[in-house]
Order: C-alpha cells, then structure tokens, then sequence
C-alpha cells in the first residue's frame, strides 16, 4: 500500500486518459489540481493537489493526492478516500465533489486534512480543463 507523500513530485499519470489541470480560485495564489479522467469517462485518478495548507497554524507548501480513484456518474463525481484506508487519528484525508460539463470544463469542491494534525486546506473551489492524452 503506497501512502501520501508531503512535498512528493506530482506523480505520472497512467498511459491512458485525458489529463486534466485546474486552479483554485479562493485558495492562495498558484494553487492548483490535476487528476485523470479514463477514456471512457467513468474514472476519476491521480487526483494531486499542488498548493499551500494550514497545518498546526503554519502554512506549508504541499503536492499530494490519494492513491484511490473516484467513480464519475451522470457527469458527476463525488468521493473521500482515507489514506490509510483503515483510517485513525492521523489518517490523509481527501474529499472531492464535481461536476463535467461535457469534455471541456469541470468544476467543483476539494478538500484535504489530516484532523489530529491540525492540518486543512478547507473547502477549496477549483475548476479544470483537459490539457491532453495522459502520458
């Protein structure tokens, strides 16, 4: 089981798929997310969020995403992964709600923290574009 990394590199996307990349438009400045949406639209992977968090009262820099993929219904995806899965006091914990609007833009909600750290990015809105064929 791979777990999430602080200040790990974004990772690869898979070999297939459409890349996605978006802002975050009421988080600091240069925040970003990125994820993969398979080929036949009905998974949502690689979710990474590049950006800055609150942990313990410090802001800190950050890339990270869970290992999970979400599932992508009727347009919409809506899912929290818990890294580990198991959970616990320190587990990662990522929520991610959006909606397609055909395949060019999505937009919706992320949220990442780790509760017994103290550590949150709050509810973040961010929207995304297709950038390409994931590599």
């Amino acid at each position: 089981m791979a777990v999430a990394i602080m200040n790990a590199p974004a990772k690869e996307a898979p070999s297939n798929g459409t890349k996605w990349e978006g802002t975050i438009s009421n988080g600091m400045k240069g925040d970003k997310i990125s994820f993969v949406v398979s080929p036949d639209g009905k998974k949502l992977s690689d979710l990474t969020f590049s950006g800055y968090w609150r942990c313990s009262g410090k802001l800190e820099q950050t890339t990270v995403g869970p290992d999970s993929a979400f599932n992508i219904v009727g347009g919409k995806v809506t899912g929290v992964a818990v890294d580990p899965p198991n959970g616990g006091s320190t587990a990662w914990r990522f929520e991610v709600q959006g909606e397609f609007s055909g395949k060019a833009a999505a937009k919706g909600t992320f949220r990442m923290n780790i509760n017994n750290l103290g550590c949150d990015t709050y509810k973040l809105q961010w929207a995304a574009a297709p950038v390409g064929v994931a590599k």
